[in-house]
């Protein structure tokens, strides 16, 4: 097998991958109608069952051509009954997302805004239940990535089932690192793309969630044909293939990444990625750059990295300076503050971050920044 020129992608997604997921999409030509296929699809919707330990009784996948904001669009749309609200529990840019959602499809919305810096406060979030009795779903993104805070989901889906409301968490940017298990964290519905955590292609992603809450959905209003979660879901059931064109390559490469995910291990993979999230920590110490996040809500996936106070400073300079040197740096997302985000996300090692800062350093020198 051929190598690949290798990029280490400190951005939140797309990943790294590996040369062997890369060329797991290198398969003959075939119809994804053939039912060689539908099988595939069947033995990957199992497995990422698995990777949330999600009971097959009891909850389902499906699957979705599309980006991961498609499953925000999906859940929200498809899982909100007539004449009932949606509680968002928003402290960041991916939280905000899922409020334009509903406000695109004119869904009655309850936006529980908190700081960017910090995590929700959880008797607000039971207050704003209190007081909304028609509140039928709770949604908070797990980790968002737009800052690197981890939200406290476990406790916001049991105050969701305390009032009779379902959970639905945007595991995006943490399905497949840090370990999840949906009974327990107490989460109806949660979504993914195959280029982050699992470490495969972009293209295809995915709702995992309660099988009898879909069946229920068929009586929603249906607000969109092709981001419908009943609509897909059924027509998996009837026929085991997505209703419309699927991402023939990207699947292969997501079986791939699976089969990778599963021999690693999720505690393995998950104290990988933390090895090198305390190494991006350590990197950014030693040269004296301040980060925004206080470390005890991190993620331990995402830093936060405050532009340096010096009128040198270009990030566009020092990105290109990187990426030529083979490493991808990644804009924050704080509308008050200026950062950049380091990830510790995809196929990369301590080694990486270390090669990493040697470059940053040099590109810091090469244009006079002083931190």
């Amino acid at each position: 097998m051929k190598s690949v020129k290798r990029n280490v992608l400190l951005n939140p997604g797309p990943a790294t991958t590996t040369d062997t997921v890369k060329f797991a999409q290198v398969v003959p030509d075939i119809c994804p109608r053939e039912e060689e296929f539908a099988g595939l699809m069947k033995g990957l919707r199992a497995d990422l069952l698995k990777v949330v330990h999600a009971p097959a009784d009891q909850y389902t996948s499906v699957l979705f051509c599309g980006s991961g904001t498609i499953n925000i669009d999906i859940c929200i749309n498809s899982l909100i009954p007539e004449g009932k609200k949606i509680l968002v529990v928003n402290n960041g840019a991916y939280n905000s997302r899922a409020v334009e959602v509903c406000e695109m499809y004119h869904i009655p919305c309850i936006d529980l805004k908190f700081s960017v810096f910090e995590q929700p406060k959880l008797d607000l979030v039971e207050k704003a239940l209190q007081d909304n009795p028609d509140i039928a779903v709770v949604y908070c993104c797990h980790h968002e990535t737009g800052t690197g805070v981890l939200n406290p989901i476990r406790e916001i889906g049991a105050l969701a089932h305390k009032y009779d409301a379902i959970f639905i968490s945007d595991t995006t940017s943490s399905l497949g690192m840090i370990p999840l298990d949906v009974v327990k964290d107490n989460v109806d519905f949660c979504m993914a793309s195959a280029q982050k955590g699992l470490m495969a292609m972009s293209g295809l992603s995915f709702i995992i969630g309660r099988t009898d809450i879909i069946k229920a959905s068929k009586n929603y209003p249906t607000r969109s044909y092709y981001c419908n979660l009943y609509l897909q879901y059924e027509y998996f059931e009837k026929t085991g293939e997505m209703h419309f064109t699927p991402p023939v390559q990207t699947i292969y490469a997501t079986i791939q990444a699976l089969k990778e995910y599963f021999a690693e291990g999720e505690e393995a993979k998950f104290a990988r990625h933390h090895a090198v999230y305390e190494a991006i920590r350590k990197g950014v110490e030693n040269l004296g750059l301040q980060t925004v996040i206080d470390r005890k809500i991190e993620s331990g996936l995402v830093v936060s990295v405050k532009y340096p106070d010096s009128p040198n400073w270009d990030f566009k300079k020092v990105h290109d300076y990187c990426y030529e040197r083979g490493f991808t740096i990644y804009p924050g997302k704080i509308s008050t503050t200026n950062t950049f985000r380091l990830c510790a996300l995809g196929a990369i090692n301590v080694n990486d971050i270390k090669d990493f800062f040697v470059v940053l350093k040099e590109a810091l020198q090469h244009y006079n920044i002083i931190v």
